[in-house]
């Protein structure tokens, strides 16, 4: 029985699967952004979440433990130097998954996983504030000119 055994084995056995995982967390960290299948990015987003959380408060504790996972001591010092920075008073949430359609050979769910605080485009679109919208009526509103005002009494008269 699997009670209360929720994360994707992703068709892996244990060492293949945190191998894998390890990996995409430092293409993660060093590059920001990397793309792969949706089933992936999930179960890497529960992997790596934890690892960059660690990163908020910099004691060798927290690097030795991030580094047991990781095996990769440029990747901890980009997590712990630059990334902690900037992830230093977000409370969670500190990947973005935006799915990008289906793969041509097999049909797999295709995303990118990224880093939030990394993405220029996002982050100088919330700094701007988009001007408000004029609505839009359905039917076409006629212009009033000179003519139609001065027509607009006449009728008035007519009807009494």
């Amino acid at each position: 029985m699997r009670h209360n055994k929720k994360f994707n084995h992703l068709s892996r056995k244990k060492a293949h699967r945190d191998a894998m995982l390890a990996n995409m967390t430092i293409s993660l960290i060093m590059h920001k952004r990397i793309f792969t299948t949706l089933a992936k990015a999930k179960a890497l987003r529960m992997y790596a979440e934890p690892l960059i959380n660690r990163a908020k408060e910099d004691s060798m504790a927290n690097r030795r433990l991030v580094f047991s996972y990781l095996q990769n001591k440029y990747a901890v010092t980009e997590l712990f130097r630059e990334i902690s920075q900037k992830i230093a008073d977000r409370p969670g949430g500190y990947t973005r998954i935006l799915k990008t359609g289906n793969r041509l050979g097999d049909n797999a769910k295709t995303c990118f996983i990224e880093l939030v605080d990394y993405n220029e485009n996002m982050l100088n679109a919330a700094g701007e504030k988009k001007a408000k919208a004029t609505r839009r009526s359905r039917r076409k509103a006629t212009p009033k000119t000179a003519e139609t005002e001065a027509a607009a009494p006449a009728e008035e008269k007519s009807a009494e």
